[in-house]
């Protein structure tokens, strides 16, 4: 989401520069500061840079190289002598010349007649800010190629980690047995030996993993399509990143096993890498 533009354009008596900046932000957050003539097509310029940028914190500035080209000034002498005549009775000693220096300084001393805005000089501007948009556009592009490659990598490292859970997998299954039968000959129980099978597979069943490993694949392999394919996903990357946290977490407390909780953390690392990384995505 993060991007800047810059363009400027000739008007007739002046230059307007430009400027266009987004961060990151859930939805369209948009400031702007424009001259006064172009104020009557704020809406409208808010609704197109709305319709191209789509959301992020976006910043835009309008400027003219030199202030208040637009406007053609009259001194107010009414004003003016007002303010001697009150100058001279706050302070007596100043000269003419000095009250009429402070009083050039005070408000309302210019009367200003506020040029008409024109239709081409409108369309003009209007060039200069699609270059600023498509300026960012580029930058989020190449932003987004950088961001696409971290995204990869971390989803490469849970399926790599994933892999390894198949290690330990065999073997925990042996040792919850083994203990689960030593802890029953420990007691002294008298038990009925098909009906102790029946419960130990029954309780091996819950501690299963198969579909989480099954679901965490397809959601890892999800995620790599939907960046591929999609545009503007950014959100739908957050929902999937949710649903692998979700079968990661439930093969954490599944485990029961040291090494395996220890790959499910790593898992979790990396999780939190994508998340934080998605939030950047468009």
């Amino acid at each position: 989401m993060t991007g800047f533009g810059r363009f400027q354009v000739s008007l007739k008596s002046k230059k307007l520069t430009v400027e266009i900046k987004s961060l990151n932000s859930k939805q369209m957050d948009m400031s702007m500061r424009i001259p006064s003539i172009y104020r009557e097509k704020e809406l409208e310029l808010r609704r197109y840079i709305t319709s191209k940028l789509t959301r992020g914190k976006v910043d835009v500035l309008l400027y003219h190289e030199t202030e208040d080209t637009d406007m053609s000034h009259d001194i107010n002498t009414a004003t003016v002598l007002s303010y001697m005549n009150q100058l001279s009775q706050i302070e007596p000693s100043a000269t003419a010349t000095q009250r009429l220096e402070m009083a050039m300084r005070l408000p309302d001393v210019f009367r200003g007649e506020r040029e008409e805005l024109d239709e081409d000089e409108w369309a003009t501007v209007m060039t200069g800010v699609d270059a600023a948009i498509k300026a960012i556009d580029t930058y989020r592009t190449a932003e987004g190629k950088v961001l696409e490659k971290e995204l990869t990598s971390y989803i490469e490292n849970i399926r790599a980690l994933l892999s390894q859970v198949d290690t330990f997998e065999k073997g925990r299954v042996e040792a919850i047995k083994e203990r689960l039968q030593k802890n029953l000959a420990d007691s002294g129980a008298d038990v009925d030996q098909n009906r102790f099978e029946q419960e130990i597979i029954f309780y091996l069943e819950k501690l299963d993993i198969t579909e989480e490993k099954v679901r965490l694949g397809l959601h890892l392999n999800y995620f790599i399509k939907t960046m591929s394919d999609e545009t503007e996903c950014g959100k739908k990357l957050g929902f999937i990143a949710q649903e692998i946290g979700r079968e990661i977490n439930t093969m954490g407390s599944k485990s029961n096993q040291a090494d395996m909780q220890k790959i499910v953390v790593r898992m979790k690392d990396e999780l939190e890498k994508i998340k934080e990384q998605s939030l950047n995505v468009l």
